[in-house]
């Protein structure tokens, strides 16, 4: 993530995190401490990857030590919309995560939602309203290597601590450096770790993988797992008068890996980086669908713009696009009252496109473009978002704010009609979708998590009937999951589901090995509740994230110590017996970067035998080290 001019505080709720990048300190010695995190982030140029140029789009020219990754920012919840009526949350009371005035500045907007029929006040660049800064958001603190699902680790400061700072940290920013307009990524959804894990494999995990099978998946172990560069894509220029933009949502197909850019989604040969098209857009996309069709169609909410200081612009197209052809497909809007909607999220399921917003929800036919429903307007409730995949899922709000509830509905994809519901406990105000078949959902339940994931409990929920099947404790010092349950909806990570498993990911801990640190991938059964007794071991210095669902193998992608690469494995759903699909090249050159693409704040995606990571914003600080966009590994 890009640094503010302003050194701000420390980020609350995490102590120091241990650099991987750096060797481990030999006894007796004091701990190396993380390296500052620079006053300007870097923009364009970069290191020497040790692969000569070639044909593929953007191949680095000079070696560079490009800057740590950021770490996942707090979780300011966005502050209700007034009103008393439909698209009209009430006005909560000051207190835990609702300041009376959100803190502007630097991926902190300054406003409230406008009245019923008026569009809210666009946050940051790219991202509308008041949003969570979750995974892939662009934030002021920038420290080295996070530990998955807690960026450092170490100590978690209260709910009320987190708001102050985040406060002083923008009113830092406004000081330092005026308004900043930025923007948020999403986490990859069911293939990234971020968004991993929901996912349950198949076409839809937008992987390009294949359902597989119960014993196993189609991602096979090369005869040497061994990987090497195959493209780089430089950063783009962000437009004069912004400084950040988001750049998120990536796909594979096939034949294509396709990529966000500034106003702009690209199509690149999957192994040469050769560009095969590019989709130009009126404005910069503000979220991305996590779910592909079979016929690889997606779709994206964008800005109808190029936001200026003086006109942010609202996330109020929603359009589909064809990841083979490279076409826009069609472009809409939905209004409430007289004005367009800003839309929070947008997912997929069957040839349903469903978006979300705090004004309601409506959807469109992927093919024709035609609207299926649009958001209700005769009562009290309204449709935050949805989940898609197998099934669509939509978390409804009703009742005023202190009287909340939320209704998990599983609806019909066509017409919108409900088929099952399940009312969560008065008091619950947020929740995000995990999976859609199973259906998991993922809440945390009276701020009780502590640690800024957005999870303390996960409800294992019956699609047919609408009744709680269990309830799964996921205290946040014990677990590594997150999820952005405020806006997102669907974007969760450190997780995957899939056999009726939920597989997730525990915090780092410490090893009896050289290096000190790991963890563990643990199962639990979606139907008891209680763990299965499976574990898969990261081993000595890594640390293992789920990010999606192979048949009934969980891939998982495990970050290496100071000086090895990163790997991909495939975990046995039965025996939990790993096994190693690629390991990245343990040069330091290569190591920089991939560091900086770790999946706490970046799209990661595997499908036969190649590895795509790449970044969700693109900044316009000055430096001399090379930014990238996307890097890609595959083996032979």
């Amino acid at each position: 993530m890009t640094q503010p001019p302003q050194q701000p505080p420390q980020q609350p709720g995490f102590g120091p995190p241990q650099d991987p990048s750096q060797p481990p300190a030999q006894p007796g010695q004091q701990p190396a401490q993380p390296a500052q995190p620079p006053q300007q982030p870097p923009a364009p140029g970069g290191p020497d990857l040790g692969k000569a140029p070639g044909p593929g789009y953007g191949y680095p020219q000079a070696p560079q030590s490009p800057p740590a990754a950021p770490a996942a920012p707090p979780t300011p919840p966005p502050a209700a919309p007034q009103g008393p009526g439909y698209g009209y949350p009430q006005q909560p009371p000051a207190g835990y995560g609702y300041p009376q005035q959100p803190p502007a500045g630097y991926g902190y907007p300054g406003q409230q939602p406008g009245p019923y029929g008026q569009p809210q006040q666009p946050g940051p660049y790219g991202q509308p309203g008041y949003g969570q800064p979750g995974y892939g958001y662009p934030q002021a603190t920038m420290p080295m290597q996070p530990q998955v699902g807690q960026p450092g680790g170490g100590r978690k400061f209260n709910a009320q601590l987190i708001i102050i700072v985040a406060a002083v940290v923008a009113i830092a920013l406004i000081v330092g450096g005026g308004v900043w307009y930025a923007s948020s990524g999403k986490d990859d959804g069911r293939n990234t770790s971020a968004d991993s894990g929901g996912g349950t494999g198949g076409k839809d995990a937008k992987n390009g993988g294949g359902e597989g099978g119960a014993s196993g998946g189609e991602e096979k172990a090369p005869a040497d797992p061994g990987s090497e560069v195959l493209f780089q894509v430089p950063a783009p220029k962000v437009p004069k008068g912004s400084t950040t933009v988001v750049t998120s949502g990536s796909w594979v197909t096939d034949t294509v890996y396709a990529k966000s850019g500034i106003a702009e989604i690209v199509g690149y040969d999957r192994d040469k980086g050769t560009e095969q098209w590019t989709i130009d857009l009126p404005g910069p996309v503000c979220e991305a669908s996590d779910h592909v069709t079979e016929d690889n169609r997606t779709a994206i909410v964008h800005k109808p713009a190029m936001p200026t200081k003086t006109d942010p612009q609202s996330c109020t197209q929603v359009t589909a696009i064809d990841l083979e052809s490279g076409k826009q497909l069609w472009s809409r809007t939905a209004k409430s009252g007289t004005m367009p909607i800003s839309f929070g999220n947008v997912t997929l399921s069957g040839s349903t496109v469903a978006a979300g917003s705090t004004s309601g929800g409506a959807a469109w036919e992927i093919g024709s473009g035609e609207q299926l429903w649009a958001p209700k307007t005769s009562d009290t409730c309204y449709d935050a978002g949805y989940g898609g995949g197998e099934k669509l899922v939509a978390v409804r709000k009703c009742g005023s704010y202190d009287q909340r509830q939320l209704h998990i509905q599983t609806i019909d994809p066509k017409s919108g009609k409900v088929i099952t519901e399940y009312k969560m406990d008065e008091g619950i105000e947020y929740a995000g979708i995990v999976s859609t078949d199973p259906l998991v959902v993922a809440s945390d339940v009276g701020d009780s998590a502590g640690d800024g994931s957005g999870i303390s409990d996960f409800f294992s929920i019956d699609n047919k009937t609408g009744k709680l099947r269990t309830r799964i404790s996921a205290p946040g010092e014990e677990f590594a999951a997150r999820c952005d349950t405020i806006t997102k909806i669907e974007q969760c990570s450190g997780l995957a589901v899939g056999d009726d498993r939920l597989y997730i990911a525990t915090e780092e801990g410490e090893s009896a090995g050289e290096y000190g640190r790991t963890n563990e991938i643990v199962a639990f059964d979606l139907a008891t509740g209680k763990e299965t007794g499976q574990r898969a071991d990261a081993g000595d210095g890594y640390v293992l994230t789920p990010l999606r669902m192979d048949g009934g193998n969980v891939l998982a992608y495990k970050r290496p110590p100071y000086d090895k690469g990163g790997q991909i494995v495939s975990i046995d759903g039965g025996s939990f017996k790993q096994t190693t699909l690629m390991e990245n090249p343990a040069t330091e050159s290569v190591r920089e970067v991939e560091t900086r693409m770790l999946p706490e704040y970046a799209e990661i995606l595997f499908s036969q035998g190649r590895l795509y990571m790449s970044g969700v914003y693109a900044s316009d600080f000055s430096s001399s080290d090379k930014e990238y966009l996307v890097i890609a590994f595959g083996t032979g």
